[in-house]
């Protein structure tokens, strides 16, 4: 039985339901698989998510930050710490006071105050600005209590330092403040409610409703993201058991999830819609789109899959997580939207197919034809393909600018909204001890208290240090530690000078002359080492999953030129967005805090939107192929795979850009910044790329565009996106 090709299909008459179609592929038969057992697919999915949520529920999760990385000083000197000064290995927190009185006159306040906090859960020692005369500013308003925990940060619960918060602030007058500083006190204070998940929903839905004219047609996209986020997320926590996962990692989740689960489930079932309007019955047109738009989803779920886990060779604990975490999201994305989804369209195809054919003759009767918009724009691109071609790059190469001066690094209590008493106790410290005080570095000295000395001297006199604190010995007298203040703040430049400096200018000196090994540590010279680890190994990270990624798309489009082209203007879209974000975090346009781009930013903004790219570019190239099979005319083959996917692919961008968009409204700087970042970047792809720059640049190729030279294509094995009977 020969089969209609193409859209040749929208001639066909409707075929009788269960009649025989065109071949079936591996995809086809699994859409077939859960339209007869649609019941048995839906009621498995429910079961599974329910039995992942009340077993994760159960369970608790075990988040936790991991920011170790082998081979560096900063993790070197956090082992030795470890080895040598264990009774002073916890994390602390300070409580911060300001009287323009003076401090003296509150101390009657003050030390039952911290007598109290030193007895709390979690609390290992309170040390009193009484007893310690450098706790105090020079002024005498401004003093600080240094409370030591029982672990690290992520160890001791947020309800408890949240606790010694409230015990804190209790004695607070309108003449004496009192605020809480430390990492430990920010992990503690309110986070803000889902309202960036929300928002994501409620713009998905409106946008789908616009798109489709339905609720119902509208709801089954949002309904398989929303079960593929649901049962991910309960997973995740179930795996933080086993594996290091960091507990920023659920927002990330709902972030990834919701914005490809909608995208992927979108893409599917426009090609669904899209048969129905050509004369196929329900059943058929699931199988038809599960072949076609599937493979699809298929292989941009693969492509992200694969870019994320090459972050797990960036060696960093916490970053390995995240990627695995989202990894496992995208997988079930994309099993929901191959399972679940056909499911859903086999229970509801009758109502859908009655909807997609009412809304053809309310749109025939008014003289319109779907995709005549993108046509035109289509034929516009093709009669000035250079110039359009010029102008997409030139503004892409402009925003891309800013993000050659990007510095990476990590927010601190500097960065947190101006409300919070972490952000307060930052000022305080701040302008009563000066701006390194919030950011020392920690020099540890393993010889004897001699040496110890002796590198405290030095350490003193350096320029661009403020202060250095007198050499502690260990318990073991194996080590000293020297505390050592900048003169500026820990996200300044000259800070991160300053520990280049003290590393290769004044440590090997020292180790010459006094025999000691000199290691220079500390949260804020771990953040540096950290940006800087993940900087230099970024490009071969990026190598690795552009060229992968472009081997694939080799093999599945048999031409050298798309991959090509693919790979340059993902890597432009995914620069602009990093241009914009440097340009709005780092340099602190529209009112954002200045400082830097998280160092994690830059690779999971890359692995995600890079996967995300590669989805949008073969849809759209695969049904270019479609055409240029069908009529081998490259430039009508352009005007109707844009016509066909325009509408869908925007929509889709629309969707991701409100989701993603909707967390610059949260209050964590990070998934502002991600989300902006991922926002920007798909808008620019969608718009910039696939409207203008990839119409012109095939209409420049012709029938080049699908070059394959002969001994390459005879060597390379058949990988083919398109439905069998279009092979």
């Amino acid at each position: 039985m020969s089969s209609p090709r193409g859209s040749a299909a929208s001639l066909a008459p409707p075929a009788p339901q269960g009649a025989a179609s065109a071949p079936v592929g591996r995809f086809g038969a699994l859409a077939g698989w859960a339209q007869r057992h649609r019941w048995a697919a839906l009621l498995l999915w429910v079961a599974v998510v329910a039995a992942i949520t009340l077993g994760s529920t159960a369970a608790g999760s075990a988040y936790k930050n991991d920011f170790s990385l082998p081979g560096t000083d900063s993790q070197a000197a956090t082992d030795l710490f470890k080895k040598h000064g264990s009774d002073q290995a916890g994390d602390s927190v300070e409580i911060v006071f300001k009287d323009t009185a003076g401090i003296k006159s509150d101390q009657d306040s003050l030390e039952p105050m911290l007598a109290k906090v030193k007895h709390m859960a979690g609390v290992a020692d309170v040390r009193s600005p009484f007893a310690d005369a450098s706790a105090v500013s020079k002024d005498g308003t401004i003093a600080y209590a240094s409370v030591t925990l029982e672990g690290k940060t992520e160890d001791v619960p947020k309800e408890d330092v949240a606790k010694i918060i409230d015990v804190a602030q209790s004695i607070a007058t309108e003449h004496l403040q009192v605020e809480v500083g430390g990492e430990a006190a920010r992990n503690a204070e309110d986070k803000a409610g889902p309202t960036a998940e929300l928002a994501g929903i409620v713009a998905a839905l409106v946008i789908l409703v616009l798109l489709f004219g339905s609720l119902l047609a509208a709801s089954l996209p949002l309904i398989t993201a929303l079960f593929a986020v649901g049962g991910a997320i309960g997973l995740i926590a179930l795996a933080s058991h086993i594996f290091t996962v960091a507990d920023f990692t659920p927002p990330i989740l709902m972030l990834v999830g919701l914005g490809v689960g909608v995208d992927y489930a979108l893409l599917i079932f426009y090609r669904y819609r899209h048969e129905l309007l050509a004369g196929a019955q329900p059943a058929e047109a699931g199988r038809k789109a599960l072949d076609s738009a599937g493979r699809t989803v298929f292989f941009a779920g693969c492509t992200v899959i694969v870019a994320l886990l090459g972050l797990v060779a960036l060696g960093l604990g916490s970053l390995q997580g995240i990627a695995l975490a989202v990894a496992i999201t995208v997988l079930i994305t994309m099993a929901a939207s191959l399972v679940l989804l056909p499911a859903l369209l086999a229970l509801f195809g009758r109502r859908i197919q009655r909807h997609v054919l009412k809304q053809q003759v309310k749109t025939t009767e008014k003289g319109k034809t779907e995709g005549n918009r993108w046509r035109s724009m289509a034929r516009a691109v093709q009669r000035r393909p250079i110039p359009t071609l010029l102008v997409g790059v030139i503004a892409l190469l402009a925003l891309s600018a800013p993000a050659l001066g990007m510095r990476l690094g990590f927010a601190d209590s500097g960065n947190d909204p101006q409300e919070t008493t972490s952000r307060h106790a930052y000022d305080l410290l701040a302008e009563g001890f000066g701006p390194g005080f919030n950011g020392p570095l920690i020099v540890l000295v393993k010889g004897d208290q001699e040496a110890g000395k002796a590198v405290q001297a030095k350490l003193a006199t350096t320029a661009g240090v403020a202060e250095a604190s007198p050499a502690l010995p260990s318990a073991d007298g194996a080590l000293s530690t020297v505390f050592v203040y900048p003169t500026t703040s820990p996200q300044d430049e000259g800070t991160v000078d300053l520990v280049h400096h003290l590393r290769d200018d004044v440590a090997p000196p020292l180790e010459h002359t006094t025999g000691a090994e000199v290691l220079v540590g500390g949260a804020t010279a771990a953040s540096q080492d950290v940006s800087e680890t993940l900087a230099d190994r970024l490009p071969l990270f990026v190598a690795v999953v552009v060229g992968v990624s472009s081997l694939l798309l080799l093999l599945v489009f048999r031409s050298i030129w798309i991959p090509v082209k693919a790979a340059i203007l993902n890597l432009l879209s995914i620069s602009a967005a990093l241009g914009v974000i440097t340009l709005v975090f780092q340099h602190g346009w529209f009112g954002a805090q200045p400082g830097p781009i998280e160092a994690f930013i830059p690779a999971l903004i890359f692995a995600i939107v890079f996967g995300l790219s590669m989805d949008y570019e073969v849809f759209l190239i695969s049904r270019i192929h479609e055409e240029w099979t069908r009529t081998k005319d490259p430039s009508q083959s352009v005007r109707e795979g844009l016509a066909s996917t325009g509408k869908v692919i925007t929509a889709a961008a629309a969707i991701m850009m409100f989701v993603f968009g909707a967390f610059v409204l949260s209050s964590d700087r990070m998934l502002q910044q991600f989300g902006l970042g991922l926002a920007v970047a798909i808008l620019l792809d969608a718009v910039v790329i696939r409207c203008l720059i990839v119409p012109a640049a095939m209409q420049m190729l012709g029938k080049w565009a699908w070059w394959l030279p002969a001994p390459l294509a005879r060597k390379l094995p058949k990988v083919s996106i398109e439905r069998p009977e279009q092979n």
